[in-house]
């Protein structure tokens, strides 16, 4: 059965937008840390910071939630 490579979305936004973790850390008032773990999935942020980062990086919030960047690896 194939793997599934999900890329976290806060991490490809962050990476497209060319943004720091401590750029949205300072912004968000979180230590970079814990910008660190969203972009592992060691901790989700709440839907509200979900929205913040959103507006903070100009994009739809279904941007960040959304698993179309999950593909099957071959």
């Amino acid at each position: 059965m194939p793997k599934k490579n999900c890329q976290n979305r806060i991490r490809v936004v962050l990476a497209d937008r060319q943004v720091t973790n401590r750029w949205l850390a300072e912004q968000m008032g979180v230590t970079d840390m814990t910008v660190s773990r969203w972009k592992t999935n060691k901790i989700q942020p709440s839907m509200a910071q979900f929205i913040e980062i959103a507006r903070l990086l100009q994009v739809d919030i279904k941007d960040l939630l959304e698993m179309d960047s999950c593909i099957d690896r071959i």
